[in-house]
C-alpha cells in the first residue's frame, strides 16, 4: 500500500499522520522530504502519528532515525503517537524505543510539546 500523509498544524505542532507502509524507496522518500521540508521552514515540532502504518522495513527505520537527527539537529523534535504492535515490537527489538519519544496518541504526543513550551 502506498504512504499517504495528511499534515495538520495544532498549536504550532505539526501533525502529521501516516497510512501505509514506511520502506524504501518511494514511500521513505516522500516522509524524507516532507519532514525535512518543514523543518527547513522552521516548523521544528512534530509528532508522527503512525497508528495507520501496517509495515517498517529497515530503510524506514533508517528514515525515522535521520529525521530524528536532523529534527535534533536544527532544535527541533519528533515525537512518535499511536504505534501499532507489529511497529513497536520492531522499534522494541532494534532499541530505538530508547531513541525516540513515543505516546500512546497524538493527543500525548502533542501535549508533550505543550507542556515543554
Amino acid at each position: 500500500m502506498q504512504l499517504k500523509l495528511k499534515k495538520r498544524t495544532v498549536d504550532g505542532i505539526l501533525a502529521i499522520e501516516a497510512n501505509g507502509r514506511i520502506v524504501f524507496g518511494e514511500e521513505s522518500s516522500l516522509l524524507r522530504e516532507e519532514v525535512k521540508r518543514a523543518i527547513a521552514d522552521g516548523q521544528k515540532q512534530i509528532a508522527l502519528n503512525l497508528g495507520e502504518v501496517s509495515y517498517i522495513d529497515s530503510g524506514g527505520l533508517g528514515t525515522l532515525v535521520a529525521l530524528h537527527t536532523s529534527a535534533h539537529n536544527a532544535g527541533g523534535a519528533i515525537k512518535l503517537a499511536n504505534l501499532t504492535q507489529r511497529v513497536g515490537d520492531l522499534l522494541q527489538i532494534t532499541k530505538l524505543l530508547t531513541v525516540f519519544e513515543v505516546y500512546d496518541s497524538e493527543y500525548l504526543a502533542l501535549e508533550a510539546f505543550r507542556k515543554a513550551a
